[in-house]
């Protein structure tokens, strides 16, 4: 058996002494999204990345593809069951399986990825810290090779606690649940929206993703330091039991290091308001705040 560290990142070298093993699947997942202000689509995968250079042995996967629902109305919502089965089967990821994924900013999809994987209930997953940056800031190899998969059996055991939907969100409006908008000032303000409408969902804390992994290489900060910022944007780390905690952006996939960032300083996890302002800034009937 492979030990895990706890929680939900594993270091550079953890990841390349255990790069050989067969049991261990190495998952990139670069991805873009474009400005507020840009013109849509501000979504992209970045497959031309991949196969310029990647960590040895590693697949890919599309984001804007792979792991969604391209029949659902909102953007990037999470694919279904049977989709999933036939996407990590593929890439020779069982139920036994440890997935560590990367990307190249501040492991955003890494973190949809990770939370993908265990809102289907599969618990060996984890990130690598400092995704490709670090990796490659300790001299580590690169290469272009496409490695083959014998493929395996992933059974989806969805996680109903770790997903939240609008209905859901706009019953908690007035309760004690924290709600952490991670996008940036100008979009909680409405400054600036990738919908509709601008402006944040009531009663929503904002927490600046990219303030939370730091670093020349983009690393998650300690602890106590996520602590001292959690604490800096007016958020009581002491007063967390029994509260429902939920984080949103866009998308469900820059909110994954926010929710990732207060896992490690308090050993909480936390759900996805998996439609994020995809869905809620372009509902007519949903309030919100500026």
């Amino acid at each position: 058996m492979i030990s895990l560290p706890d929680g939900p990142l594993v270091s550079a070298a953890w990841l390349a002494a255990h790069l050989d093993d067969p049991r261990v699947r190495v998952v990139d997942i670069r991805g873009k999204v474009l400005p507020p202000t840009e013109p849509k689509p501000h979504y992209f995968a970045r497959p031309e990345d991949y196969a310029a250079g990647h960590i040895p042995g590693a697949a890919y996967i599309d984001w804007t593809r792979d792991i969604v629902d391209l029949d659902d109305p909102v953007p990037a919502q999470v694919a279904p069951p049977a989709k999933i089965a036939a996407l990590f089967g593929g890439l020779g990821i069982g139920d036994d399986t440890i997935v560590v994924a990367y990307d190249d900013w501040f492991s955003m999809y890494a973190g949809r990825l990770l939370w993908v994987l265990r809102y289907y209930g599969h618990e060996g997953a984890r990130i690598l810290n400092g995704g490709l940056l670090a990796w490659q800031s300790e001299g580590r190899p690169v290469n272009a090779e496409v490695p083959s998969f014998v493929s395996a059996s992933f059974t989806p055991r969805p996680q109903p606690n770790l997903r939240r939907t609008a209905d859901q969100i706009l019953a908690g409006i007035g309760s004690d649940r924290l709600l952490i908008d991670a996008r940036s000032d100008k979009e909680y303000r409405g400054e600036e929206s990738r919908a509709v409408r601008g402006g944040h969902i009531p009663g929503a804390v904002n927490v600046f993703y990219q303030g939370l992994v730091s670093g020349p290489n983009q690393t998650y900060a300690l602890p106590e330091d996520l602590r001292e910022r959690f604490a800096a944007a007016g958020i009581d780390l002491g007063g967390l039991e029994g509260r429902d905690l939920v984080a949103y952006c866009n998308g469900g996939v820059s909110a994954t290091p926010a929710a990732l960032a207060l896992e490690i300083a308090t050993g909480r996890r936390v759900a996805l308001y998996d439609g994020s302002w995809n869905e809620w800034g372009n509902d007519a009937g949903k309030p919100l705040e500026q």
